[in-house]
């Protein structure tokens, strides 16, 4: 994302064309220590290099194919990709240049002293890594051509050298060069094949190791660090032989030398299946070395061509001689000190091993620990199942946003004068804001502080009403109404009062950031309603009849302006209500039935089913859904709607609950609120979905006017359908969720409680009713 908006586009030709800009943005510092992250760790670049060979568990075929060419490259592909647009700067030099050297010089260093096959070649290949990586950092096109000569013939001999480890390991049982050699005479086919890339890895002439690093020891001559002409070529030179040192250790331990018993009796040449493909490797080590021209003037030149980006560059054919070159000088040096490291190896070890040896796998160990211990700490500072906390939290932060946006805002006062202040509006701004107060003062008590809940929701309804909003004023009211009857339900099952709360302290801090966001949030009301701003309600007005079909505007925003919002409201309520059904499921049995009954009321009524209310309910059911109907079908025109009528609906159901009980209730439906739920969720889908049948967006609606006789022009419009989908997902919101509640009330009865209607017997005594008569003969 930086780098695009470096460069001004996101396409990776038109980026490596502008480099210029790239680099002088002030972007470029960010960029480069990002990409170079992402390229060094892929890489294995130190001080991320011990994940490599740590990652050598797979057969020596997969090793070869990751850890010789394809996995592990992809980081210096990335840096020789986007070498025309970062390279070039002092930054680039140092970071890129200094992390390959030291890469190349302590991966050369371990491989140098470790005794398992493929750890050998794990160390060398992060060494070569290194190798490429300075070599992209030296920033000269000859140093790129020298980098993608190298990938070329590091990955032929490392293939090569892995699939032969293979080969030893499958006839011997032994990967260890302790316990391996003189293998050369018991399978001489597969140990010529490994000889020739483990020479071609030291630099051997010949071979094409020797050639692609004569080329970087050149680049490394022409290099210049911290003032002095001598650091990186001296450097370069040191990690060529170490290179060298750990091939002929290599080789001679495992090839050469004296023989060892080995694990599997008499090793032998595998079948030609086995050493085929190193020789299909060898042949282009060889051919290379003998023939550079095979690769100079094509792939290696296309390459590196593809690397500096549209410069032409400037390629010199390769050869295999030079003439006597200080290169050529620094190459013999390599080999000679490779084989004398190799003679004094035990000394060296022995000094190896009094220094200090820090494991960057350890150390890597730790910090992740130390991390995991760290985010523990966090997380239990953060999330201490303390409601007040993650409420004081977003709070303060909202609250610190704001005020940023405050402090760089116009502060002047708005324009817009003030509406006067009547009797009816005061009277309910005083109970409004005693209800408020009471509710902080009274909320240990949790009947009371519903009940004045409530009574705050009824002022907010009514002062919709005062404002011309019926539509809110009616989805408030019937909001509040189910809400507080639910909410009395479930504080049935609850203790009457809350727990201790916190230190004074405690309640000060919340206190006063409570009324700081009240403030802020009053003081935003107050900026915006002071102030004429251009709003989209004249659109919305303009368009509501001949857009969406319908003269209440709030309704057509709900099902068709806005309907995308409202389905994803739907969708909240009907997860809402399976949270609700899962967890309270856990409260029937076990722990939680237990814990639940010990919290419950003592104290019962005496009368569970009083007669006046059932027989009030009952009337009343047929009426509700009457409204409830009559409420739905007005909607796009008149106050009302799906969601409205919906809740008047629910509200009946809940009081055929409250008033003739769970039993009976239950048994009277013939649809559980899950299907409800599920109808509702996907009747409005299906109404959005339909119009991609007419190639219109989702949820675009259509309407039309069908005279009818007797009854004139009636609107037919598909916001209806989505509006039955709100309908049906509130009452099987409510539904699924007074079921449940009703469950638990009735697994928590301790005793008995009647099945009927009414606790009161119609008789002294109840008597069995009498059996139906018979059914009379055919012929009477």
């Amino acid at each position: 994302l930086l780098l695009g908006k470096a460069a001004g586009s996101y396409q990776l030709t038109e980026i490596l064309q502008r480099g210029d800009a790239v680099r002088e943005s002030p972007l470029y510092l960010p960029i480069l220590l990002l990409l170079l992250g992402a390229a060094f760790t892929k890489s294995a670049q130190f001080p991320f290099h011990f994940w490599l060979p740590h990652a050598m568990a797979a057969p020596t075929p997969v090793s070869a194919y990751l850890h010789s060419a394809t996995m592990v490259k992809a980081g210096v592909f990335l840096l020789a990709r986007l070498w025309p647009v970062l390279a070039g700067t002092d930054w680039w030099f140092a970071i890129v240049t200094t992390t390959g050297l030291v890469t190349m010089l302590v991966g050369a260093w371990i491989a140098l002293f470790k005794t398992d096959l493929k750890a050998i070649l794990a160390y060398s290949t992060v060494s070569h890594l290194g190798l490429m990586v300075m070599l992209l950092g030296f920033g000269t096109e000859y140093a790129v051509i020298a980098c993608v000569f190298h990938i070329l013939n590091h990955a032929t001999f490392k293939a090569a050298l892995f699939m032969s480890v293979g080969i030893v390991d499958h006839e011997t049982g032994i990967r260890d060069i302790r316990r391996l050699g003189g293998l050369l005479r018991l399978m001489p086919i597969s140990s010529v094949l490994a000889l020739t890339a483990a020479a071609a890895m030291a630099g051997v002439p010949l071979f094409n190791g020797f050639l692609s690093k004569e080329m970087m020891l050149e680049a490394a001559l022409h290099t210049g660090a911290m003032g002095q002409d001598w650091i990186v070529p001296v450097a370069a030179t040191v990690g060529a032989l170490l290179s060298a040192a750990y091939s002929a250790r290599l080789a001679f331990s495992t090839y050469l030398g004296r023989r060892h018993a080995h694990a599997s009796g008499t090793p032998h040449d595998p079948p030609v299946g086995m050493w085929l493909p190193v020789a299909a490797l060898v042949v282009p080590v060889l051919a290379i070395g003998l023939w550079p021209q095979l690769v100079a003037g094509g792939l290696v030149q296309r390459t590196a061509q593809a690397v500096v980006g549209s410069t032409p560059l400037q390629f010199e054919p390769l050869a295999i001689w030079h003439g006597p070159t200080l290169a050529l000088l620094m190459s013999v040096v390599a080999l000679g000190g490779g084989l004398g490291l190799l003679w004094a190896l035990a000394s060296l070890e022995r000094l190896r091993n009094l220094l200090p040896r820090p494991d960057a796998k350890t150390m890597f160990d730790v910090t992740v620990a130390a991390s995991a211990r760290a985010a523990r700490w966090v997380i239990r500072r953060l999330h201490g199942e303390s409601l007040p906390r993650y409420l004081a939290a977003i709070v303060l932060t909202v609250l610190v946003v704001g005020a940023i946006g405050f402090a760089g805002g116009n502060h002047a006062a708005g324009a817009r004068p003030m509406l006067p202040l009547n009797l009816p509006a005061a009277v309910g701004w005083v109970l409004l804001v005693v209800a408020s107060l009471g509710v902080m003062a009274f909320h240990i008590h949790r009947l009371v502080t519903l009940i004045l809940s409530s009574v705050v929701g009824l002022i907010v309804s009514l002062t919709f009403m005062l404002f011309s909003a019926p539509d809110l004023a009616l989805t408030q009211i019937s909001v509040e109404v189910v809400t507080i009857i639910l909410l009395l339900l479930a504080l049935n099952l609850l203790p009457k009062v809350t727990p201790p709360e916190t230190a004074t302290v405690r309640k000060w801090i919340n206190g006063a950031i409570a009324a700081c966001g009240g403030l802020a949030a009053a003081g935003l009301a107050f900026a915006v309603m002071t102030r004429d701003v251009d709003s989209i309600s004249a659109f919305h007005l303009a368009e509501s009849k001949p857009g969406g079909g319908g003269t209440n505007v709030v309704n057509v925003i709900l099902v068709d302006f806005r309907g995308f919002d409202t389905f994803g409201e739907i969708i909240v309520l009907c997860i809402a209500a399976l949270v609700i059904f899962a967890l309270l499921s856990t409260a029937f049995e076990g722990a939680a039935a237990r814990r639940l009954d010990r919290m419950r009321q003592r104290l019962e009524s005496a009368d569970a089913h009083p007669l006046m209310l059932v027989v009030a309910t009952r009337l009343l059911l047929p009426l509700a859904i009457t409204v409830g109907i009559y409420i739905f079908l007005r909607g796009h025109n008149q106050p009302g709607g799906g969601f409205i009528a919906g809740l008047v609906v629910a509200t009946a159901i809940i009081m055929q609950f409250m008033a003739s009980g769970y039993t009976w209730s239950s048994e009277q439906r013939n649809i559980d609120g899950h299907r409800l739920l599920g109808a509702g969720v996907l009747i409005a889908a299906a109404t959005g979905i339909g119009s991609f049948l007419f190639g219109r967006p989702f949820l675009t609606s259509y309407f039309v006017y069908v005279p009818i006789p007797l009854i004139g022009e009636v609107e037919l419009a598909t916001a209806l359908l989505f509006d039955v989908g709100v309908f049906l997902t509130v009452v099987g919101t409510v539904f699924l969720s007074l079921s449940q509640i009703s469950r638990v009330e009735h697994r928590a009865n301790r005793g008995p409680v009647p099945a009927g209607p009414s606790d009161i017997p119609m008789t002294p005594q109840a008597a069995p009713r009498p059996a139906p008569p018979a059914a009379a003969p055919a012929e009477s």
